[in-house]
């Protein structure tokens, strides 16, 4: 694809970039795809180097989650409606396509309102949504749980694991020299997320969106500001290389509607542990939806495979093909890992592009 002016003079300045290692750490699921698809890494120079961290929102669900879910279907006797990546994550023992295979009803959907429509037409039965995912996705079920409590409807709740970005970089702080921020979340936070923790925290990065031009742009912005930063002549940075979508202010009204119906707690992030304040759980008010307290689930510690590395990849301390069953006992058909499973993850994204692409 032919670059523009602007976008062909910023991939020079990567691929002319020969000083000090960069390292830059991906932060979006979709971006560590489209990077592998558009042959980015091909133009990269040994000083520049890409990680992929925890963008994925399948891939930072702790196998608890799924211990929870399997439990609801098969003991509590639950209609499960997922997203269709979560169905093939592994959990402790099982994962809700072995649990379907033993008779649970797992359907994959791809809206809370498909679930909520069904909880309408079925009042005979419980339906429960599994809400994964980041400020992107979280509205969604949030509108699915007003409509619920307007229309009434008895037998719908929610098993919760949505998830903040903003605490997660402070507990990725060190990982890399600057994050490549998520252009969808960036919709719903804006910039003055970025601009709070660069100021803070010293945190930097830049927010892109997803064709080559903008990838490219938002890299050689990153080697300019970094280079800025190790002369002394800045601390840290936050910039929009995604202007035409994501704003200073994001979305006001979506933030808003989700701090009515939920708030921020402890959660757990494979790999990464409990990080404070990172995740959201239905407010006190509404706990009549909320499945650990209408099906009065037990508190679950799952145990991922021990072999499985997806929490290492998940923090850029690893490459995918560092694991030993990268591509062996764990492949796309038979997933040992979430990392794997999603097609966010980095392992699916290494495992289809990385017999052709350069690794860097």
């Amino acid at each position: 694809m032919a670059l523009s002016k602007g976008a062909a003079e910023a991939a020079e300045i990567v691929r002319n970039y020969d000083g000090p290692k960069i390292r830059v750490m991906e932060v979006c699921g979709t971006h560590t795809h489209e990077i592998f698809r558009l042959g980015i890494r091909q133009m990269l120079p040994e000083s520049i180097e890409l990680i992929s961290g925890p963008g994925c929102p399948v891939c930072v669900t702790p196998v608890g989650y799924i211990d929870e879910a399997v439990m609801l279907a098969l003991e509590k006797g639950v209609k499960i409606f997922t997203f269709g990546d979560l169905i093939r994550v592994p959990g402790t023992k099982k994962s809700l396509a072995d649990a379907r295979s033993e008779g649970a009803e797992v359907q994959i959907v791809y809206s809370p309102m498909d679930a909520l429509d069904y909880a309408k037409a079925h009042p005979e039965e419980e339906v429960c949504f599994l809400s994964v995912g980041f400020e992107t996705t979280t509205p969604g079920s949030v509108i699915a749980l007003r409509n619920a409590i307007s229309e009434k409807v008895e037998n719908f709740s929610l098993l919760t694991a949505n998830k903040i970005m903003e605490p997660a970089y402070l507990a990725l702080k060190g990982s890399a020299d600057a994050f490549l921020y998520p252009g969808h979340v960036s919709t719903m936070t804006g910039m003055e997320v970025y601009r709070k923790i660069a100021k803070e925290w010293q945190i930097s990065g830049v927010v892109t969106g997803f064709t080559t031009s903008e990838i490219v742009t938002a890299l050689a912005t990153v080697v300019r500001r970094v280079e800025e930063v190790r002369a002394g002549e800045r601390e840290s940075f936050a910039e929009n290389c995604y202007p035409a979508v994501v704003t200073e202010e994001g979305s006001p009204a979506a933030r808003k509607l989700v701090d009515k119906y939920m708030e921020p707690c402890d959660t757990e992030w494979r790999g990464l542990g409990i990080i404070p304040g990172s995740g959201m759980k239905l407010r006190d008010e509404f706990s009549k939806y909320d499945a650990r307290v209408r099906f009065q689930l037990p508190k679950v510690q799952g145990k991922a495979s021990p072999a499985c590395r997806c929490g290492e990849v998940l923090r850029g301390l690893i490459r995918p093909m560092d694991c030993k069953i990268y591509g062996n006992a764990c492949t796309p058909e038979h997933p040992v890992g979430a990392c794997m499973v999603s097609s966010e993850g980095a392992c699916s994204a290494y495992y289809k592009y990385g017999n052709t692409l350069k690794m860097k």
